[in-house]
């Protein structure tokens, strides 16, 4: 070693695989065997939100169509430079409610953080995709404003863990924030709202496990999956084990055109879901974000489906229909049986 330098840390295996995800999107067009007309459109949508897109996942993907439900979520379109009426950059209202760096406190009991701004994919929909998170940057003073806050506010007992996506963090850093959240005698709960065991189901290491196991807090987490063909086995096998961590598991879905905005669809989704051990939860209207008008499903298309489904799946199968409106108190329930 070079005097004076210390050692670069090695990378575990769900680190390489993030950190080789496809951004390129004619490497993209290239692996699935899609034609080059695709492709300016891509870049041009590239330029205003980066592609971003592991192979794992690609994997799942039927080469040749370009309808594929995974794809249709990940792959850019010129659709997305175009700005209709209505579709905002902060669809949510996220900015009014930052209370401290990387503090989002919408509604009672409970504080949003967004911990990190990276993500083991970027989904064409996502409605923090204009999000300044430079200067929403809890990690900055290593998160001592963030818990300053929490710490003064004794109704908060739930601490949501977002960004991005908070297992884009190491298992390093990852404790040392839940260590810190721990020492916070009101704290009752920890949630963790993720895709990466859905991109990257290696990122469920042992010492994540053991770090929600060894936890007081009781821990929920919510992933994200929003087509069946998104559950192979190694995503059932992390599932598996974060069950044994203790962790209670669920799932939100969004509702979007082209992917999953069929009554057959939905219900393959929820089977998958339960008999990989996740409870649906929540099925989301889309957030009106700049970029993502063309997933859009109005609403009445969406009580209709939902019906449907309601009619064909036990109630425990079926997820609240649900719509998150900025300023408002709660998330607006559309439909739930």
């Amino acid at each position: 070693m070079i005097p004076g330098t210390a050692p670069i840390p090695k990378l575990s295996s769900w680190q390489t695989e993030q950190a080789a995800a496809v951004t390129d999107p004619a490497e993209l067009l290239n692996v699935l065997e899609l034609g080059a007309e695709w492709l300016p459109g891509a870049r041009a949508a590239a330029k205003l939100f980066p592609l971003r897109v592991p192979t794992a996942y690609i994997a799942r993907m039927r080469p040749r169509d370009p309808n594929d439900p995974l794809l249709r979520q990940v792959l850019p379109l010129l659709d997305e430079t175009r700005s209709p009426p209505g579709y905002l950059a902060d669809a949510v209202g996220d900015q009014p409610a930052m209370a401290a760096p990387g503090v989002i406190h919408k509604y009672a009991g409970r504080v949003l953080l967004t911990v990190t701004g990276a993500c083991a994919v970027h989904c064409r929909y996502c409605f923090r995709r204009h999000f300044n998170y430079a200067e929403a940057n809890p990690a900055a003073d290593h998160w001592r404003a963030a818990l300053d806050y929490i710490a003064a506010d004794c109704t908060i007992e739930e601490v949501i863990l977002s960004g991005g996506d908070p297992l884009s963090l190491s298992d390093r850093r990852l404790a040392d924030l839940i260590f810190a959240l721990e020492k916070i005698p009101h704290l009752r709960r920890l949630r963790i709202h993720t895709r990466t065991p859905v991109m990257i189901p290696a990122r469920i290491t042992d010492e994540l496990v053991a770090l929600l196991g060894n936890s007081r807090f009781a821990s929920v987490v919510v992933l994200h999956i929003n087509h069946a063909n998104e559950i192979d086995a190694a995503v059932r096998a992390a599932v598996v084990r974060l069950r044994g961590a203790g962790a209670t598991l669920l799932n939100q879905s969004v509702l979007l055109r082209g992917v999953n905005d069929d009554a057959d669809t939905l219900a393959r989704l929820s089977e998958a879901l339960f008999d990989a051990g996740v409870i649906p939860y929540y099925l989301h209207m889309l957030d009106k974000v700049q970029g993502a008008a063309h997933f859009d499903v109005d609403e009445s298309s969406a009580r209709r489906l939902y019906a449907a489904l309601s009619a064909r799946l036990p109630g425990y199968l079926v997820p609240r229909l649900a719509q998150e409106t900025a300023g408002a108190p709660h998330k607006l329930v559309l439909g739930h049986t």
